[in-house]
């Protein structure tokens, strides 16, 4: 049964990685994976990874959704996006969880009917949907809730 899954939710960054387990029509976590600016590229990948695996033993997930790269003004930025993702996804193949991936129109026009919604409307969607007490912080693990519940959608839609 679809709503018996337990999907995690990822929102890649190299700074801050956004994560959220959801199941049934709640929310069993939900936070930020944050690397520090001081250490190197791959030990902020090894950090992400890690608590990656951490969150996966825990929370035994059945799949993953994992938010695509989109286009970028920054190249920089963009480069680090795709290597979190890249690490990401490879951790969680190599632990064996199924992993969807959605493009940020597909997830806002999910959560919101609106492919060019703001970061406050899908906060305000997820808080709406999860019956949460207060909007879910920061916007990187609202984006990761937002992701997982997109999947759930599509899981029930399929």
């Amino acid at each position: 049964m679809t709503n018996d899954l337990r999907i995690l939710g990822i929102d890649p960054g190299t700074a801050t990685t956004g994560f959220a387990i959801i199941q049934g029509e709640g929310v069993l976590d939900f936070g930020i994976i944050q690397t520090l600016k001081t250490d190197s590229a791959p030990e902020r990948l090894k950090q992400i990874c890690n608590d990656i695996k951490t969150i996966c033993k825990k929370y035994k997930p059945d799949c993953a959704a994992i938010e695509e790269l989109f286009f970028v003004k920054n190249i920089k930025t963009g480069i680090g996006v795709a290597q979190a993702r890249g690490a990401i996804i490879a951790t969680l193949a190599s632990l064996g969880v199924e992993i969807a991936e959605y493009k940020p129109v597909e997830i806002k026009s999910a959560i919101t009917g609106n492919g060019q919604a703001e970061k406050l409307q899908i906060q305000k969607m997820v808080q709406l949907i999860l019956k949460l007490d207060e909007l879910p912080q920061p916007d990187d693990a609202a984006d990761a809730i937002a992701i997982a519940l997109t999947h759930q959608q599509m899981k029930r839609n399929s």
